[in-house]
């Protein structure tokens, strides 16, 4: 699939649950589009082992997104309702209770695949029976969309691997300091950091202080 980056994220509505424990019937980005931008990142799936790490880590943060004015969302193949149990679970007991910001459900695994982080795709075998290829699961897929909906920066990681919560964090500063002062950010920059022109002066002055 090709990639998302500069074209307007996909649409959906879902269910999901908000708060920890309210459930929402049609959830979707678009209620953002010029007020807020979004973190929208994708799990495997619930009650699972590297993944409780990666909601936790992103509520432990909550405060410096909002701060900056990002909605985080999460999203996974499970339904609504094992959500709602996971979030309802004690930390110590494998569950993510506390995480605040809102779980979509993707039963029918359409968002998955509108993202391209779908780990596998459905097929047919040789006796034409339907058979789903790879993990019916979604990748590590994080996707950072900006107030007109569109996509401006995507990472994804295979199953195993987990994400840095920090990075997103970086990446939204780099956003924000580009529409800011029309400046780029280059390699490994952070909030502080001297950015760039861009022009081939912008460059040249980069340089000359490094």
């Amino acid at each position: 699939m090709e990639t998302l980056i500069g074209k307007k994220a996909p649409l959906f509505k879902a269910k999901a649950v908000v708060n920890g424990s309210e459930f929402v019937e049609d959830y979707t980005l678009e209620q953002f589009i010029g007020k807020k931008d979004v973190i929208f990142f994708f799990y495997p799936l619930d009650f699972t082992f590297v993944c409780p790490t990666e909601l936790i880590a992103f509520q432990r943060q909550i405060e410096d997104f909002k701060k900056r004015n990002v909605e985080v969302v999460a999203c996974s193949i499970d339904s609504q309702y094992s959500h709602w149990a996971w979030l309802n679970t004690e930390q110590n007991n494998g569950g993510i209770k506390g995480v605040k910001y809102p779980v979509v459900a993707d039963l029918d695994k359409t968002i998955s695949e509108s993202f391209g982080v779908l780990a596998g795709e459905y097929d047919y075998d040789e006796t034409g029976k339907l058979i789903f290829k790879g993990a019916p699961v979604a990748y590590r897929g994080l996707f950072l969309i900006d107030k007109k909906g569109i996509v401006r920066h995507s990472v994804i990681n295979d199953l195993q691997l987990g994400r840095n919560v920090n990075e997103a964090l970086r990446m939204v500063d780099a956003l924000h300091h580009f529409e800011e002062y029309g400046e780029v950010c280059p390699a490994n920059w952070k909030e502080g950091d001297d950015a760039m022109k861009a022009s081939t002066d912008g460059v040249a002055d980069y340089l000359s202080k490094h």
